[in-house]
């Protein structure tokens, strides 16, 4: 019945059995064809036919909104349906890493054939239970991850500036806002923080990692959420060791960024999945994050 109500309103845009026809690509005994039998089956006269002219009549201008309307499902039913066909990978990954998993979901979209990559932003306690649960095809977690999922595609991230409150005495040593590093050499220790100003103060280690020679008393935060742990620095619970990528992209008041030197810290991440459900196209995600990884 669709291809009827399609030749229906064909011929009902352009008034012509021919042009309806080359429209749609058939014949015009065949659009003709298929009109009459929409017809015979509502019991409604749809056009008045001439030997020059075709126009609607009352019933047919009357019918012709429900016609596109029912096209239109036809044309979303089928959209909906290719894109349900089409194989799918859930990937999960930490905010920090959110330009990669990206990158990662335009590569695996330019497949042939095309990978779709539905994208879950989560900390790494959410992110391992979601893999354990078959929610997810695959997770990006802070290493060592747990030794039940296997891991490839390492990366590491630079930690290279400390989060602290705009009221602490560390943050006059940032930068002027619009730069990122001090615009000349720092001079009577201003301009950035060094190891040893840590010392008695409180650093916040998000999932529970620690930061391997950095002095002060470390306060675990549960999750691997710097979102969550900047709003303790906010509320004057601790420093915060930082990564440069999230600096370029969180703009709060209550928080200030100073460079880190000296302390050679560094977050390493892979991507994780279980070995229990190992998919073709689980393999082409871990080769597409790999390209993502050399290529911009």
């Amino acid at each position: 019945m669709v291809r009827e109500i399609q030749c229906f309103a064909r011929v009902a845009a352009r008034l012509s059995f021919s042009r309806a026809a080359a429209d749609l690509g058939m014949s015009q005994p065949a659009v003709s064809q298929a009109v009459a039998r929409l017809e015979r089956v509502t019991g409604v006269r749809l056009f008045e036919r001439s030997a020059r002219t075709v126009r609607l009549t009352a019933a047919g201008a009357a019918l012709l909104p429900y016609a596109e309307q029912v096209l239109e499902s036809a044309a979303a039913f089928t959209a909906e349906a290719s894109r349900l066909a089409r194989p799918v990978i859930h990937l999960a990954y930490p905010p920090l890493a959110g330009p990669l998993a990206a990158r990662i979901a335009r590569r695996m979209a330019g497949r042939t054939p095309p990978v779709a990559v539905e994208l879950h932003a989560a900390g790494r306690a959410a992110a391992a239970a979601a893999l354990d649960a078959g929610e997810v095809s695959a997770a990006i977690l802070a290493t060592p991850a747990p030794a039940r999922f296997t891991t490839a595609a390492r990366f590491h991230v630079t930690v290279d500036h400390l989060a602290v409150p705009s009221t602490h005495p560390l943050a006059a040593r940032a930068p002027e806002p619009h730069l990122t590093r001090p615009s000349r050499p720092a001079e009577a220790g201003r301009g950035e923080v060094r190891p040893a100003d840590l010392a008695g103060l409180v650093v916040l280690t998000p999932g529970g990692r620690r930061w391997a020679g950095l002095p002060g008393h470390p306060r675990m935060v549960r999750d691997d959420d710097f979102g969550a742990a900047l709003d303790l620095v906010a509320a004057g619970a601790g420093v915060l060791p930082i990564p440069h990528l999230l600096v370029r992209s969180v703009r709060r008041d209550d928080v200030v960024f100073v460079p880190l030197e000296g302390a050679d810290l560094q977050i390493t991440y892979a991507l994780a999945w279980s070995r229990e459900r190992v998919t073709n196209e689980l393999l082409a995600l871990v080769q597409a994050m790999q390209d993502a990884l050399w290529t911009r």
